[in-house]
């Protein structure tokens, strides 16, 4: 009688911690952030932990695709109208807009308006692509911060949100796939070289509360 009594308890403690987890898992908020910052590798790769490569604390989910286009459909050896960029997925009870905001602006060079580092042409111009209008303003809002503290104006866009398009599953978390390659590429495009030139030095923009 016990050892029946034991297991109905066992299986009604598991059913209430599946409930509890589901309901967690319904209430727990999630909005998405689109960046345009260049080559989507390196995009991609600023919001992972620089040692660990996992998303960083918020970020529920991370890809990089095509975003901007019309066509449908998009493919890396064909995606005209489109720029490479990153979709993120993003608790903001965790972390916010705002620091992902900041997290874009140290990773670009936003005065270019021909493309990044060493990729120039339409796909790799420096893009922040709005959902809603609180993005917007938020958007905008650091805009306006960069361009006071750079003392430049600023070349990046800030644009409605379009269909974005997954890349091919090569491209995704490339870093961790190919990382000599990687390695190569983000020198040889001189990225970090510019980005001191542009932020070393200044603190962040936004400050996440604890």
């Amino acid at each position: 009688m016990r050892k029946h009594l034991a297991i109905f308890v066992f299986i009604i403690a598991g059913f209430f911690t599946c409930m509890l987890k589901a309901e967690e898992n319904m209430t727990q908020k999630k909005e998405v952030a689109i960046f345009a910052m260049g080559c989507f590798w390196c995009g991609e790769s600023e919001f992972r932990d620089h040692i660990t490569g996992e998303t960083l604390p918020g970020i529920t989910s991370l890809r990089v695709g095509y975003a901007g286009g019309t066509r449908p459909h998009p493919t890396y050896e064909s995606h005209t109208g489109y720029k490479e960029a990153v979709k993120v997925e993003f608790d903001p009870s965790i972390i916010s807009y705002e620091k992902l905001l900041d997290i874009f602006w140290h990773n670009v060079d936003p005065f270019d308006s021909k493309g990044q580092f060493c990729d120039k042409g339409f796909p790799y111009t420096s893009v922040i692509y709005y959902q809603d209008g609180t993005q917007k303003k938020a958007a905008l809002s650091s805009q306006q911060t960069v361009q006071k503290v750079l003392g430049r104006e600023i070349a990046t866009e800030i644009i409605p949100a379009t269909t974005f398009y997954d890349a091919e599953e090569y491209h995704q978390n490339y870093k961790k796939k190919n990382l000599l390659r990687y390695r190569f590429y983000r020198w040889n495009c001189g990225r970090d070289q510019r980005l001191q030139q542009i932020w070393g030095g200044l603190s962040p923009l936004h400050e996440e509360k604890s």
